[in-house]
């Protein structure tokens, strides 16, 4: 691709991102990242196809409905690109199972919908010391932002606590926004280009088109990151 150049290209295939989840965050983010030519792409989802899924989740289509998600993603993603690796796995993501899905990865992108594994994949992303991508949606509404462990707020410095848990619907063209927003932090952060969306909270308002930021900043007594030394570099 002219735009990254031969350099740039070796960057992404060498690269290895986890997706935590195929659903409608997951599914923008797998897509785009697959069609850059990331080189491997390992995504986590124990869930299966329903017909309700079909307007947000756009790795799966109609024939889909009752199959693994982690089988229809797979397929579709080798189909876009069969010169990457695709790692599709039918697993919950837990204490038991989050190390070996992590392990190689470079980058972690949250697209999931509920805060317990969420606070989950950023204890792991700190640990580590890789990036995790974190995206939301509700409705026409969404936010993201991108996590780097030691050098900005973690996701449990930004919601302390587990906003209550709501049943929501949620527009697909949201899900692809912000998943689009996700996908790009991945490719900047791997090309080690433009300004990441670090220490700061992007908030999409679709009812309005406006796109408005929050600044945020590290917790001092947070429990997941607190004393956590800057990186050597």
């Amino acid at each position: 691709m002219m735009l990254f150049g031969d350099e740039g290209q070796e960057l992404l295939k060498d690269a290895t991102i986890f997706i935590a989840g195929a659903g409608g965050l997951g599914s923008p983010v797998a897509v785009y990242l697959a069609v850059l030519g990331v080189g491997t792409i390992i995504l986590a989802d124990n869930d299966t196809v329903e017909r309700t899924n079909l307007n947000r989740q756009i790795l799966h289509g109609e024939r889909d409905i009752g199959r693994r998600k982690s089988v229809s993603a797979g397929d579709r993603l080798e189909a876009l690109n069969p010169d990457i690796t695709v790692k599709a796995i039918d697993a919950t993501i837990d204490a038991t199972t989050v190390h070996s899905l992590t392990d190689t990865a470079d980058g972690i992108v949250d697209a999931l919908d509920n805060y317990p594994t969420r606070y989950l994949l950023n204890r792991i992303a700190i640990e580590k010391d890789i990036p995790l991508f974190h995206g939301g949606i509700s409705g026409f509404f969404g936010q993201a932002t991108t996590i780097i462990p030691g050098e900005t707020p973690c996701l449990r410095c930004i919601f302390p606590h587990p906003p209550p848990r709501e049943v929501f619907p949620v527009a697909g063209v949201t899900a692809g926004f912000i998943g689009m927003v996700q996908a790009t932090e991945v490719c900047k952060y791997l090309l080690c280009k433009g300004e990441l969306l670090a220490n700061r909270l992007l908030l999409w308002d679709g009812m309005q088109a406006r796109v408005e930021e929050i600044a945020i900043e590290k917790d001092p007594s947070c429990e997941d990151c607190a004393g956590r030394a800057p990186p050597e570099h």
